[in-house]
């Protein structure tokens, strides 16, 4: 049995805390394979996850667990770090990074040289992050003036998404007095796109009392300052749109995963929306669409993962109600130094067919039910958590040579006799 640290915000709400959960998960599934530990981290401002079922009081338990044990110099065969890569390191004879990766065309130099000297694999969530993890390269020159050319990963890296939760729904007690409403589940950063989202939404349905916009957001965390904060943002915007006819619903903290099914599955809702610059995966889309919702979004990014399907060509082809798209430098302000690189690129929706989009959703609503329909059992039956905690520890554990058993078996044999 291997002594496997998991250093991540296990109690984050935030999306490296649903990863930290998700390893937890698949790693406690093979009890036969790994004693865990987890070192718990913060995770920038966001809050931490309530409730008080067995798998919190696990963690709880085990972090406990954990800092005895290193106190006691205890030491680890690996470890599993859920983060960016700068912040990787060696605390183990085996290290893997285990990262969301990018949203972008391109990973930081960093990133790569800190991947290359610290760990010996990389786990992403989507092939859209593999892929920009494997296809970046750089001229670089290292601090004694060496150069390498063409510098680039050379450690394997995995992609694994995240499994279907199925849930009961569970009343939000929320009235919703429109009849066509369209939800957005999303935190509102710049990646995200929401002024847009909402801006453009408005303007289309300015005119039409049935459509409603339900957007559940929050700007950095659950707290009741931020939910100031975030209304006061809204209602700045809104103002700046004018007289308008349709509903904005604005709903924030914390849902379960069942009140957050109630929202996927209310049957006011036409489709998710999500027009955001770039996703890794993209949970609430994920989420949508396992439970039946159709989406409206644009065919770039990690949730093609899990939003296509093949066809009688074995083609995979998107089954969503799209919104073009061009890829363009990102804006000078988002610009982060050793994280999003001044030369990378992210989508950016077009205005005209987001607001096509949008009219498609009622006007074709049998259509895009149907495809949603299909698009569902598909994820249904191939991101089941079996599946995902099996494909997720097989990038973790190596099963043994046989030959190399075999010749340890001979020894152990020989020493016998």
């Amino acid at each position: 049995m291997q002594k496997i640290l998991v250093k991540g915000p296990a109690l984050s709400r935030s999306g490296y805390g649903e990863q930290t959960r998700f390893a937890l998960r698949a790693l406690a599934s093979r009890s036969d394979l790994f004693k865990i530990y987890i070192l718990n981290t913060p995770w920038g401002r966001t809050g931490q996850i309530a409730g008080d079922d067995e798998f919190r009081r696990w963690i709880d338990t085990t972090v406990i667990e954990t800092a005895q044990y290193v106190q006691q110099k205890g030491a680890f065969d690996l470890s599993l770090q859920v983060t960016i890569p700068p912040e990787f390191e060696k605390i183990a004879p085996i290290n893997i990074g285990y990262t969301a990766g990018i949203e972008t065309t391109k990973v930081a130099p960093q990133w790569l040289v800190q991947s290359n000297q610290v760990v010996n694999k990389i786990i992403t969530i989507s092939e859209h992050s593999r892929g920009v993890f494997n296809a970046t390269k750089y001229d670089l020159t290292d601090d004694a003036g060496n150069a390498h050319p063409n510098y680039g990963l050379n450690i394997p890296v995995e992609a694994v998404g995240y499994p279907v939760r199925r849930v009961t729904p569970e009343d939000v007690n929320i009235e919703f007095v429109t009849d066509n409403n369209f939800l957005v589940v999303s935190q509102w950063g710049p990646r995200k796109n929401l002024d847009n989202t909402i801006k453009w939404f408005v303007e289309e349905f300015r005119e039409d009392e049935t459509a409603g916009l339900v957007l559940k957001t929050n700007t950095i965390s659950d707290s009741i300052v931020d939910r100031h904060h975030t209304t006061t943002r809204l209602k700045r915007l809104l103002n700046m749109c004018g007289d308008y006819k349709c509903k904005v619903y604005f709903i924030h903290g914390e849902l379960t995963e069942e009140e957050l099914a109630w929202l996927y599955s209310h049957p006011t809702m036409k489709a998710l929306i999500n027009i955001a610059h770039g996703e890794g995966f993209g949970l609430p889309l994920f989420e949508a669409a396992y439970n039946g919702l159709p989406v409206i979004t644009i065919t770039w990014g990690g949730q093609l993962d899990f939003l296509c399907k093949s066809n009688k060509k074995n083609k995979r082809v998107p089954h969503v109600i799209k919104v073009d798209y061009t890829l363009a430098p990102v804006q000078p302000d988002q610009v982060w130094e050793g994280v999003i690189q001044k030369d990378s690129m992210w989508a950016y929706a077009k205005e005209a067919s987001y607001k096509r989009a949008l009219r498609e959703a009622l006007d074709k609503q049998t259509h895009y039910r149907q495809r949603a329909a299909t698009l569902q059992k598909e994820i249904l039956e191939n991101y089941t958590e079996e599946k995902l905690y099996e494909k997720f520890v097989s990038c973790i554990y190596e099963e043994p040579d046989a030959d190399v058993l075999e010749w340890l078996n001979k020894i152990d044999q020989m020493s016998e006799l």
